[in-house]
C-alpha cells in the first residue's frame, strides 16, 4: 500500500515493504518487514491535454529515508531493524544508521525529524532551494496525518496483513512493497 503527501516541491511518501535477505554479509541474516518513509522530490510536469486533463505528477529524486523494520522471525512490533538513511546518492541510499533514539520510539523520532525539513536536507547535503518556499510549514502542519498513516500501517504489518509476500511460494531474493 502507498501513501503519498504532496506540498509544493516536497513530498512524502509511505509504504508498506517486505525484503527477503536484504543484507545477508552485514550481520542483518533473513526476511524484513515494515514501513519505509520517504522525502522525495516532486515535479509537475506539462498538462498532456486540456486545461481539465489529469495533471502529470512525477515522484522523484529521495532525498531521505526511514526504515521501521524488523526481522520476520521478531515479535511483530519489535521494529529490531528500524534505521534510517541521512543522505543518498543519486537514487541510492547511504548506509543503514542505527539511532538509539529512533529505536527507543520511532515514531515520535520520526514526527521530529519530520518537523524540521530545513534539517533533514541539510543532513542529506541536498540545497535549501529544492523545497519550495511554503514546504516546511506545510510539512510540520501535515506530521499529524502522516504519523496516524505510519502508525496504521505498522499495526496492518503487525497483524500480518501488510508487509508480507502475495503468496507461499519460496522467495530466494525479493522486494516486495511500493518504495
Amino acid at each position: 500500500m502507498l501513501y503519498a503527501f504532496g506540498f509544493e516541491r516536497i513530498g512524502v511518501v509511505v509504504s508498506d515493504l517486505y525484503f527477503v535477505n536484504p543484507r545477508p554479509a552485514q550481520g542483518q541474516e533473513g526476511a524484513e518487514r515494515g514501513v519505509r518513509l520517504e522525502v522525495r522530490v516532486l515535479e509537475r510536469q506539462p498538462l498532456k491535454g486540456s486545461i481539465y486533463s489529469a495533471q502529470p505528477i512525477v515522484v522523484d529524486r529521495p532525498i531521505w529515508r526511514v526504515d521501521l523494520l524488523e526481522a520476520v522471525d521478531s515479535p511483530p512490533g519489535s521494529l529490531d531493524r528500524a534505521h534510517h538513511h541521512p543522505a543518498f546518492d543519486g537514487w541510492e541510499p547511504g548506509a543503514r544508521h542505527f539511532v538509539p533514539e529512533l529505536s527507543a520510539a520511532p515514531v515520535e523520532w520520526l514526527a521530529e525529524r519530520l518537523a524540521d525539513l530545513d534539517g533533514v536536507l541539510v543532513q542529506a547535503g541536498v540545497a535549501p532551494d529544492v523545497a519550495g518556499p511554503g514546504d516546511a510549514a506545510a510539512l510540520r502542519h501535515a506530521v499529524p496525518e502522516i504519523v496516524d498513516v505510519l502508525r496504521r500501517l505498522l499495526a496492518r504489518v503487525a497483524a500480518g496483513e501488510l508487509g508480507r509476500p502475495d503468496d507461499d511460494r519460496e522467495l530466494v531474493s525479493a522486494r516486495i512493497g511500493w518504495l
